[in-house]
């Protein structure tokens, strides 16, 4: 009879010592759900409008909040009405939060090193943070900003532009330079679009 009481007791205390560690866990710092080798596409009447991937993808919940963290990087293809592939935003770091009990709104963020690249345009920014705005169609940033264009370099601090990259604008520039005279023969060859409007790697 002795030996069956001890035996409960080691197994009372070995459930409690578990529930100790389960209790130091805070769920607002662990992931829900974790994907690796992500691959999202958006669609449109048929055509694809957006596609992203990531290496890792993590998903937390709180009370108040939706937030899908990518702590390896992520990659943004934003393709244009006609289906080309128009613009690449890559950045080392990001996460899309989304409001919950009534609040809707979604805040994207990128971080690190982020470029943004408008291959048709053969323009390309390149930053530290930006933020895009889903509902104005905006991306933005206060940061430092490098441009690079046919037309020239420019440099400064704040930037806005849509979300496809087409007409950005520097806040504060300073030490631009500009591309005085053009080759007017100049034939400029989509590459990325010439091979298909849906690359895979």
């Amino acid at each position: 009879m002795l030996a069956i009481t001890v035996v409960v007791a080691s197994i009372v205390v070995s459930c409690k010592s578990k529930i100790k560690e389960a209790d130091k866990i805070n769920m607002d710092e662990t992931p829900m759900q974790t994907v690796r080798e992500m691959f999202a596409v958006n669609t449109k009447n048929g055509l694809v409008t957006m596609r992203m991937e990531a290496p890792l993808m993590q998903h937390f919940e709180t009370d108040s909040t939706s937030e899908d963290v990518f702590p390896e990087g992520l990659e943004v293809y934003g393709y244009n009405e006609e289906g080309l592939l128009e613009t690449v935003i890559v950045s080392n770091k990001a996460s899309h939060l989304t409001g919950k009990k009534g609040d809707r709104t979604e805040k994207w963020s990128a971080f690190g090193k982020v470029v943004i690249h408008n291959v048709i345009n053969l323009e390309t920014m390149e930053t530290d943070t930006i933020y895009w705005d889903q509902q104005n169609n905006e991306i933005y940033t206060d940061c430092y900003v490098k441009m690079y264009s046919p037309d020239g370099f420019m440099q400064g601090y704040g930037m806005r532009t849509d979300d496809h990259a087409r007409n950005s604008i520097l806040r504060q520039p300073f030490n631009s330079y500009g591309v005085a005279v053009q080759d007017t023969t100049v034939v400029i060859v989509d590459s990325v679009n010439f091979i298909g409007p849906f690359p895979k790697k």
